[in-house]
C-alpha cells in the first residue's frame, strides 16, 4: 500500500552560476519596494553582500542593513533583528549567507508574523501564520537552510540548539548560485560540504526516508564525494562549486522531507554549549553515529555503498555499512576536517549535559534507534 507525503520545497528557486541577477526579476513582479537585509559581517566586509545588494539598486529598491548576525545566531540576536525590521518599514526580508543568516532571517520572519518570543517556537509546526516573506540567498555549499522548513537558533540562557521544524518558515525564493561562493576559505568549503553530507546521509538512514528522498540524497552523496576535494583545493574552481550546489540542492530537498538524526542531536550540543561550527561537528560524529546505526539497519548502506563505488554484488550489508563508513572518514581526512576536539582547543567539555540535551533535541527521533544516554556518552568520548 502506498503511503501519502507532503513534500515541502520553497515555491520558487533559482540555481546556477548567474542566477542572482534573476532575483532582481522576481522581486520587481513581487512589487517589494523596500528589503530588510540579515547578513553577517564578514560578508559585508569581503563584498559578497554588496554583489546582492547591487542587484536591488539595479532596480531601484531600498533596504536597510541588519549584519549583527553572529555564528550560531542567538534569540537575543533574533529579536534585535525583529525590532530593527519593525523600525524600517521594510515589506520583505533578504538574507545573504550560510546557514547562520539563513536561520535567523527565518526566525525573525515567524515571530514578525506570530508574534511572542523565538523560544515559543521550538519544536515541530508551532507556528500558525505563514512567516513574513523572505528571499534567502545563499553563500555557502551547506546547511540547505534556504531551502527547508528547519531553522536553528540558540538559547543563550540554557544553552541550548533549538530545532524548529516549521512549513510556515519556508522561504519564498531561494538563490543558489556558486559564483557567491568562489574564493570561500578552504575550512569554510569542508565544514559545510561535510554538512551537507551528513544531511544526505542521516536523510538515507532515517526510518522517514522513502523513494523521492532516498533518490535526492544518493545524487547528493556522489556529488559530494566527487567534487567537495575539488572545490576545498581550488576555490575558484567554478565547476566543483557549481556542483556542489547541485549537491546541497538534493541533500537539503532530501533532509527536508525525511528528516533527520543523532548526528544533528550530538552536533547541536557542541554548537549551543561551545559555540562550534556546525559542519565541524557533524563531519566529526558522521561516521561514530552511524557505525552504531549500522548495527540495527545495515541495510540502509548498500545503496550508498554502490553510489560511491563499491561493488556490491560481493558484500553483505555490514561489508557494505563499514565500506561506506570508511569512505567517509576517509573523505573528512582528505578535506582536513579535524578528528577531535582538542585539535580545535576544546578539551573541557560536560559530557553529562551534552548526553542528556543530544536526547532531549528535536532531531533525535529521527534516528534508527534512541541511544541511551551512556551510549551517548560513548560516542562524544570518540572525538575528545
Amino acid at each position: 500500500m502506498t503511503t501519502s507525503r507532503t513534500f515541502y520545497v520553497p515555491s520558487v528557486n533559482l540555481i546556477g552560476q548567474g542566477c542572482l541577477q534573476e532575483m532582481g526579476n522576481f522581486v520587481q513582479a513581487a512589487g517589494y519596494k523596500k528589503a530588510f537585509v540579515v547578513t553577517d559581517k564578514v560578508l559585508v566586509k569581503t563584498g559578497i553582500a554588496q554583489k546582492v545588494l547591487d542587484v536591488l539598486d539595479g532596480i531601484n529598491v531600498s533596504y536597510s542593513l541588519f549584519d549583527e548576525v553572529e555564528p550560531n545566531p542567538t534569540s537575543a540576536i533574533v529579536h534585535r533583528g525583529l525590532e530593527m525590521l519593525n523600525k524600517s518599514a521594510s515589506d520583505v526580508i533578504l538574507s545573504i549567507g550560510g546557514g547562520s543568516p539563513q536561520d535567523c532571517a527565518k526566525a525573525i520572519g515567524i515571530i514578525k508574523t506570530n508574534g511572542g518570543h523565538i523560544c515559543d517556537y521550538e519544536g515541530l509546526h508551532k507556528s500558525v501564520h505563514r512567516s513574513f516573506p523572505v528571499i534567502a540567498v545563499n553563500t555557502t555549499a551547506g546547511t540547505s537552510s534556504e531551502l527547508t522548513i528547519n531553522y536553528v537558533i540558540t538559547d543563550e540562557e540554557r544553552q541550548v540548539k533549538m530545532v524548529m521544524v516549521d512549513k510556515n518558515s519556508l522561504v519564498q525564493l531561494s538563490v543558489n548560485d556558486p559564483a557567491l561562493m568562489v574564493n570561500k576559505p578552504k575550512e569554510l568549503t569542508a565544514a559545510t560540504g561535510m554538512d551537507a553530507l551528513t544531511h544526505a546521509i542521516e536523510s538515507i538512514v532515517t526510518p522517514g526516508s522513502y523513494a523521492v528522498t532516498e533518490t535526492l540524497a544518493l545524487g547528493a552523496v556522489e556529488l559530494i564525494f566527487e567534487y567537495l576535494p575539488r572545490a576545498v583545493k581550488n576555490g575558484q574552481d567554478i565547476e566543483a562549486r557549481e556542483q556542489m550546489v547541485h549537491a546541497i540542492f538534493l541533500a537539503g530537498l532530501a533532509f527536508n522531507n525525511a528528516g533527520l538524526g543523532f548526528v544533528h542531536s550530538m552536533a547541536h550540543q557542541l554548537g549551543g554549549v561551545y559555540n562550534m561550527p556546525h559542519g565541524v561537528c557533524n563531519a566529526m560524529l558522521l561516521p561514530i553515529v552511524e557505525r552504531e546505526n549500522a548495527k540495527y539497519v545495515p541495510h540502509k548502506f548498500r545503496k550508498i555503498a554502490k553510489t560511491i563505488g563499491a561493488d556490491v554484488k560481493a558484500l553483505s550489508d555490514e561489508e557494505c555499512a563499514e565500506y561506506v563508513i570508511m569512505q567517509i572518514e576517509r573523505l573528512s581526512e582528505e578535506v582536513d576536517i579535524p578528528k577531535t576536539l582538542s585539535e580545535i582547543g576544546l578539551t573541557d567539555v560536560d559530557l553529562d549535559k551534552l548526553a542528556e540535551n543530544s536526547l532531549l533535541d528535536a532531531c533525535a527521533p529521527g534516528n534508527p534507534f534512541m541511544p541511551t544516554k551512556e551510549e551517548t556518552i560513548k560516542m562524544f568520548e570518540q572525538i575528545l
